[in-house]
């Protein structure tokens, strides 16, 4: 079938470097990739104006290439989706590099596009020329330089370059992916002299087709009949086990997997990032598994895990599977990385959750719950009462922030968690009676910065209003990201807690050396946010009480205007 003209009418450009960024864009739209993150500069001009004349994607601009990128990050995280992220040469490349970074370890599939000087221009001294082809190599899945545009290569090499990169970032290890594009003059919509009726006519048929050039094609996995006995036979090993669950892809996974924890009779022990820790859909899930491992009466002594999705927040956790000695720990993700740093995995299974539980729930024996599982239910019901009554009792506070949020959340609303102490206090004093939630965070390396970036690309990915819990070291780190909210329709609610400067160093070992800590590691900043918040156009609230957050909570989500709420924590965790 045919599209109409004005459909195809990127192939009318005025030279060859505006041309080969049509194509590589439209290709790209064809290949999936609906949004856009452009830092604009004079050397990616052709592909902003590739970019700009597509009516068929998306695109943010902005004029911090940091925050844009975690803005991508987030995006891609939240929706699930390939995003393409464009600057120009010199050191705005280098600012993407940070949430490279987190793009690597989360397995997101992120497209970078550098545009780059010409190579008679690499290693003279010209202005804002570094050394880009492979500034990212140690996190990309993969990283091409794309050689200056020239009618002696055909076109049809783009188009398959293109279906390289999305076949990269979305393959069996997604990650970012990083194109380095060469580009000599013209940089503006001139004539070069080449013929780009002539170069453009070679690819007609694919461009009056509207689909893609190239595409590949994945075989879904299946479990052998002997491989799912094995399993099987690991499982029944185990006498006393737990599921631990990290960060997990979709409500079908975790509904499988509480399945597949009913019918084991082991407890689950939920990360916040899971989407099973704040809604108690079943008795399994232990909500207060961080707090209870401190309980001597009841210190669980399992001699099986089986691990699903990404690591566990809790070092609580870590240190007692360190303590265990396992007869089995049988490990389930979707890539074949090494995740196992207490080097106790005895059985990897690199595949999708619900592929791996599929193939065990028919020929698994239905075991009666555990009596670790029975005392774990009954202490986690007393847990939950005892923090009703003394953290909600005790004044406005950290913990009694997010212990009230987590329970006036609406159900299907977005939470994005900053490092350092939100994400660990939601983990372990988050109510476990609250509504479904859809939870993002950046655990890829865990940094501290382009977290308000990354929670509006999260908001604008899920499509749906967020809160961000974020700390005041944190906020300070990404400001300009706030001039991001204009770009989405969706609102942000913006929790600070303002501890006055790294106080979460109080609660770690350095705390014992109080010079130390307070030269070196608290950094005070003596700031309100208030000024920041009118700055940026955001309604401002300085909660005092319990009361007042709630009231100003519940405003913000019938607001029509992001809000910023500062709680000034002191040293109030």
């Amino acid at each position: 079938m045919r599209v109409d003209q004005d459909r195809i009418r990127f192939l009318d450009q005025p030279n060859l470097n505006y041309l080969w960024a049509a194509i590589l864009v439209e290709e790209l739209r064809r290949q999936g990739v609906q949004y856009f993150f452009l830092a604009p500069g004079s050397r990616c001009a052709p592909l902003a104006a590739a970019v700009g004349r597509n009516r068929d994607i998306i695109a943010t601009v902005h004029f911090d290439e940091r925050s844009l990128a975690f803005m991508a990050c987030g995006y891609c995280a939240g929706s699930g989706k390939a995003a393409v992220l464009i600057c120009t040469s010199g050191t705005a490349a280098a600012n993407f590099l940070p949430a490279v970074i987190e793009a690597s370890k989360k397995k997101l599939p992120l497209i970078i596009l550098t545009a780059d000087r010409p190579p008679e221009l690499q290693k003279t001294g010209a202005p804002q020329t570094i050394e880009q082809s492979q500034m990212y190599s140690p996190y990309v899945r993969w990283s091409f330089d794309f050689p200056c545009p020239t009618e002696d290569i055909l076109p049809q090499f783009i188009l398959t370059t293109a279906a390289q990169l999305m076949s990269r970032t979305k393959g069996e290890l997604p990650g970012p992916v990083h194109l380095n594009l060469m580009f000599r003059l013209p940089l503006s919509p001139e004539e070069d002299g080449s013929d780009t009726a002539a170069y453009s006519a070679l690819i007609q048929d694919w461009a009056d087709s509207g689909q893609c050039y190239s595409q590949y094609f994945y075989n879904t996995s299946t479990f052998a009949q002997s491989s799912v006995d094995e399993i099987v036979a690991r499982i029944d090993r185990i006498t006393n086990g737990v599921i631990l669950c990290g960060k997990l892809s979709s409500a079908s996974e975790q509904e499988l997997i509480i399945a597949f924890a009913e019918k084991t009779g082991f407890p689950i022990f939920a990360d916040i990032t899971s989407g099973l820790r704040l809604c108690k859909k079943s008795g399994n899930i232990i909500s207060y598994y961080d707090y209870l491992i401190l309980n001597k009466r009841i210190q669980p002594h399992f001699d099986g895990v089986i691990h699903f999705g990404g690591r566990m927040t809790s070092q609580r956790c870590h240190d007692l599977l360190a303590s265990l000695k396992l007869k089995e720990y049988l490990m389930v993700i979707q890539h074949p990385l090494r995740s196992d740093p207490l080097h106790k995995v005895t059985a990897r299974f690199i595949a999708k959750p619900s592929l791996f539980i599929n193939a065990l729930l028919p020929v698994l024996s239905c075991k009666k719950d555990s009596a670790i599982l029975s005392s774990l239910k009954s202490e986690d019901l007393l847990a939950d009462k005892a923090m009703d009554q003394q953290i909600l009792a005790g004044g406005l506070s950290e913990r009694a922030a997010v212990r009230l949020l987590s329970q006036i959340i609406p159900d299907g609303h977005g939470v994005f968690l900053s490092n350092s102490m939100p994400v660990r206090l939601m983990d372990t004093f988050a109510s476990a009676g609250g509504n479904s939630l859809i939870v993002g965070a950046n655990r890829g390396a865990s940094g501290i910065d382009g977290i308000i970036s990354s929670a509006i690309g999260f908001a604008q990915g899920i499509n749906q209003m967020t809160t961000l819990i974020i700390g005041d070291l944190a906020f300070l780190c990404d400001i300009n990201g706030l001039s991001l909210l204009s770009a989405i329709p969706c609102k942000i609610i913006i929790i600070i807690f303002n501890n006055n400067g790294g106080q979460i160093f109080s609660t770690l070992p350095i705390a014992s050396d109080k010079e130390v800590l307070e030269k070196f590691f608290i950094v005070p900043h003596g700031l309100s946010f208030s000024a920041i918040a009118q700055t940026f156009n955001i309604r401002f609230s300085l909660p005092t009480t319990i009361e007042d957050f709630k009231t100003f909570y519940l405003a913000a989500l019938k607001s029509d205007q992001s809000t910023v709420i500062e709680i000034n924590s002191s040293m109030r965790l």
